[in-house]
């Protein structure tokens, strides 16, 4: 498997269809279970609108959705594998035909360590290849395709993590630098994500300054992925209020090293669901890191993360 992370093709301002008269719509990546899935129970609950259950697997992600029925809610479901650019351009034409746009989007879809655990005991390198697949580059498609269709006073969060705050806090002075500079470009942070997986390759990421989390320097860049779209739209559409955050959903999962303190799925929904729902006449957080509804000074540990003091 090898990972290459394109360029962007599409500009954060391309111009969508009238979109007006449609339905509102939000829509949450991998939620067929867990915080993705209590996310979206949460904005069945909350939001004024349609919202769009997605999951990789067509059978899961229907079940997903009979659950949330039976409880009396009413998502719809569309599939979605963040890792196929032409599932995502799929997803990209129904919210093209169905609404004309997007109000929220939601990028919770990820891999963990835990979850590569359990398939098989993977060598390093190839966890971070395949974790940089699917927790950057996914993400960054997904953000490529739908971007563009975010409508005015729309709210874009991405579910990044405080391990990545650790992890940066892990590497060299020279990388915490430049993921901390407020003039990174997406082309920069692309090649320093693929630098990392071809270090690891080389069994060379620790000389050249990187942390030893696979995970937390994935997350990193979603973080910084995040400050960047955030920039471009204040830049490219400054007058639509579109409100863009990375977040932490402040699970704490044992099986990174730190104190046995998890979240439940509905508590980690909690700040995802904050941003997603952010009033209209809100003027912020945009382009910040948030966790536990507080935004967090980039690259600082919060004081609330119980690693800070383990």
């Amino acid at each position: 498997m090898h990972t290459t992370l394109h360029s962007p093709h599409q500009r954060l301002g391309h111009t969508t269809p009238a979109m007006s008269s449609h339905t509102r719509v939000a829509l949450v990546t991998g939620s067929n279970k867990g915080i993705g899935l209590a996310i979206v129970r949460e904005l069945c609950r909350q939001f004024s609108g349609d919202v769009v259950l997605t999951a990789r697997d067509v059978v899961r992600g229907q079940a997903a959705v009979k659950q949330l029925e039976a409880e009396g809610l009413s998502p719809r479901f569309h599939q979605l594998d963040i890792n196929d650019l032409q599932s995502i351009r799929v997803l990209r034409d129904f919210l093209c035909k169905e609404y004309g746009g997007l109000d929220v989007l939601v990028n919770n879809a990820a891999i963990t360590p835990r979850t590569l655990r359990a398939a098989n005991p993977t060598p390093f390198h190839t966890q971070a290849e395949m974790m940089m697949k699917t927790n950057f580059v996914g993400t960054r498609d997904v953000c490529t395709e739908l971007l563009p269709l975010i409508r005015p006073k729309g709210r874009v969060v991405n579910v990044s993590s405080t391990e990545g705050v650790r992890a940066l806090n892990e590497c060299s002075p020279e990388l915490q630098q430049k993921f901390k500079s407020e003039t990174i470009t997406e082309e920069e942070l692309v090649g320093l994500m693929n630098k990392f997986v071809e270090d690891t390759k080389n069994g060379v990421h620790r000389k050249e300054g990187w942390s030893d989390s696979t995970y937390g320097v994935t997350k990193i860049g979603v973080s910084v992925l995040s400050r960047i779209y955030a920039r471009k739209l204040s830049e490219q559409r400054a007058g639509d209020k579109i409100l863009l955050n990375a977040c932490c959903p402040g699970w704490v999962r044992t099986d990174m090293g730190g104190p046995k303190a998890p979240k439940s799925p509905e508590e980690g929904a909690e700040t995802p669901v904050y941003l997603a729902l952010l009033p209209s006449d809100a003027e912020g957080p945009h382009g910040q890191f948030v966790s536990d509804k507080k935004v967090v000074e980039w690259g600082v540990l919060p004081e609330s993360f119980p690693w800070v003091n383990a």
